[in-house]
């Protein structure tokens, strides 16, 4: 982790800045926890605000992920088309946020479900520890103030006249000043969600072509955003939009795992082939060509045959039944060799040998015929030993074995054997 911080604050200090995509690069979806991603992206804010290094989103990305979305949607069938189209045009209509607005939001939202704890006690008329009590009241009346604040610039009232109209006198007042809070809390929730659907949209385009669905794509990472809500600390430094899209990018990349293949893949090899792609695609614009395995291996980190292996592992299952020719008029499993099947004409032979042996034992006595038969499994292929013949006509092994003689010499005589000698060139 040390080292992962060391090589970003260095890359920083040699451009003068770092992007969000440079931090999340850095935590990947199979490697860490919500709780050590927070743990890092805090402390790394740390490092850069000390050595005085911004984190930047990646210019023009929003734009570019509505251009984009805009090409792959175009590609898609006219349905769901038209439901990506009535999506893009509602969430296009909410405002983007800046940072000091996610601060305000995050606040109301905590507020909202300080209140929430608040109205529990006062409800159940549940007596909690005087500390306890004492801190969520100053904790939401904090944010409160912090909220009237802001509304008496703007509406030009003096802010020594408002906390005393506000502030709550008796118990009923409490109640009814924490309902209006966490209903308050309830719509800043709402708000960032909303305020953060392109965020999603622009995450879930990368994944297209995973076997799932586009709209599926973004439900996925709707929960996600929803998530990473619920879960965001304004205090710690760290812009929302980074956090956010590491909640976005784990809810895809566990569905996909979880339901784009027929053959379920772990979450970590979904990750390692979606970096292999990335390296892939990259090689490919430098290079003017198809990476071979040396090289992605290089810039990955690992050999060639664990790219190979990972190449082989990212292939999806094809249905053997998939119509072939223009005319579809033959399906996929007709070009596949099975090596275990038998060849047609060496298959006519055998049955013609069988007849022909069928033919060659009727000319045995009855005794001699079920000899053979047993002794060589030409019933149920399986043969039997000497002594099993011998009890099974209740006769010792010897004179098994000498009827056995008897009859193979009938057998050599040329009148039997040279209808069979043929099938053996």
């Amino acid at each position: 982790m040390d080292e992962v911080k060391e090589q970003i604050v260095a890359r920083g200090r040699e451009r003068g800045f770092v992007t969000s995509e440079d931090l999340l690069e850095a935590v990947p979806v199979e490697d860490f926890t919500p709780e050590q991603v927070e743990e890092f992206l805090t402390q790394i804010q740390e490092h850069l605000t000390r050595e005085d290094i911004e984190v930047i989103e990646v210019p023009g990305d929003d734009t570019d992920a509505a251009t984009q979305v805009r090409i792959e949607v175009d590609l898609l069938r006219a349905p769901t088309n038209d439901m990506v189209r009535m999506y893009l045009k509602e969430i296009g209509k909410v405002p983007l946020l800046n940072a000091a607005q996610e601060v305000d939001l995050a606040r109301r939202i905590e507020a909202g479900e300080l209140s929430t704890a608040l109205q529990h006690h006062i409800a159940e008329d549940v007596k909690p520890e005087p500390k306890v009590l004492k801190f969520l009241v100053e904790k939401v009346w904090e944010i409160r103030e912090h909220q009237l604040s802001a509304f008496g610039k703007v509406e030009g009232i003096g802010r020594d006249k408002m906390p005393k109209s506000f502030r709550p006198k008796t118990e009923e007042e409490l109640d009814d000043f924490c309902r209006r809070v966490e209903r308050d809390g309830q719509l800043a929730k709402k708000k960032l969600i909303e305020a953060n659907l392109r965020l999603v949209v622009s995450i879930a385009k990368r994944y297209v072509g995973r076997g799932m669905l586009f709209l599926d794509l973004i439900q996925e990472g709707n929960l996600g955003l929803i998530r990473a809500v619920e879960k965001f600390d304004y205090s710690k430094g760290y812009k929302f939009s980074t956090y956010a899209t590491w909640w976005i990018r784990q809810a895809i990349t566990r569905a996909i795992a979880d339901q784009a293949r027929t053959i379920r893949i772990p979450v970590h090899m979904v990750e390692t082939i979606n970096k292999l792609v990335r390296v892939q695609r990259q090689l490919l614009q430098d290079l003017g060509r198809e990476p071979t395995p040396d090289e992605i291996g290089k810039v990955m980190g690992v050999g060639a045959e664990k790219v190979r292996e990972i190449q082989k592992v990212s292939q999806e299952p094809v249905s053997l039944h998939t119509p072939i020719g223009e005319e579809e008029d033959s399906q996929l499993g007709d070009f596949i060799e099975d090596a275990d099947a038998v060849v047609p004409v060496d298959a006519a032979s055998f049955i013609l040998l069988q007849e022909q042996l069928e033919g060659v034992l009727h000319t045995l006595s009855e005794r001699e015929k079920k000899v053979i038969q047993l002794r060589f499994g030409l019933v149920d292929g399986h043969p039997r030993t000497l002594e099993e013949v011998g009890k099974e006509f209740g006769v010792t092994r010897e004179r098994i074995r000498q009827i056995e003689s008897k009859t193979l010499s009938k057998l050599r005589h040329p009148s039997r054997s040279q209808k069979l000698r043929d099938y053996l060139e």
